[in-house]
């Protein structure tokens, strides 16, 4: 299978091409830019596609990071990764950065379980914890940091992420700690994920900072 990769829920813009029967990466486009995904993810995905030497019409499943990360940017992915889904009549799949970084835990340290945990600020922390089959433990969620070590204190396996120092002082079970995506690792995910779940959505976790002030709103004639 030859499925497009795209992840724009960090400061990354990324896409690739890859081949699930050899499990590579035929080739990768993108850099870490912080923000205008909007305007740069197209040319990272005709790079991507060039140098594969594939064409869109190749595509046979889209990948996409939903989140948690930024508002904007897994916005600008979803809404590409629909976009292409529906214009090559293939299935587009959702990927989480926690589910992400597990899987590249997991490769790392085959046979144990990830705690993928990433530094939300404020004090919270985005948690979810896996099987070493890469089952879910535990949903996505956002958690105070007191209750997140109260939950994951006596965890018996590997975390990861950029959480990983507010949950552990043992050297022996953090690996990774970064937010950072390997595409080869969403486009796998995407790859062996089952296609009727339906199309992706954002996996945001928080609300919005910036709220409409609806108490203010003008009322309509």
């Amino acid at each position: 299978m030859i499925v497009l990769a795209i992840d724009t829920a960090g400061p990354g813009c990324f896409a690739a091409v890859y081949d699930s029967a050899a499990d590579t990466v035929l080739a990768s486009a993108g850099a870490d830019i912080g923000r205008g995904h909007a305007e740069q993810l197209m040319a990272f995905i005709d790079q991507a596609l060039a140098e594969s030497g594939k064409l869109l019409a190749d595509i046979e499943r889209i990948a996409v990071t939903i989140g948690p990360g930024s508002f904007t940017g897994i916005r600008v992915g979803v809404a590409a990764a629909r976009g292409f889904a529906l214009a090559l009549g293939v299935p587009a799949i959702g990927v989480s950065v926690l589910a992400a970084l597990a899987g590249a835990a997991r490769e790392a340290h085959p046979g144990q379980a990830v705690l993928a945990a990433m530094d939300a600020k404020r004090d919270e922390l985005y948690c979810q914890s896996f099987e070493a089959d890469g089952t879910a433990r535990t949903q996505a969620q956002m958690l105070e940091l007191p209750e997140a070590r109260r939950m994951f204190a006596d965890f018996d396996g590997i975390i990861c992420g950029t959480a990983t120092k507010h949950l552990t002082d043992n050297s022996q079970a953090a690996v990774a700690q970064t937010d950072l995506t390997d595409i080869r690792i969403v486009a796998r995910l995407g790859a062996l994920s089952d296609s009727s779940k339906g199309k992706p959505s954002p996996l945001y976790l928080r609300g919005p900072d910036v709220k409409s002030q609806a108490g203010f709103a003008v009322a309509r004639a």
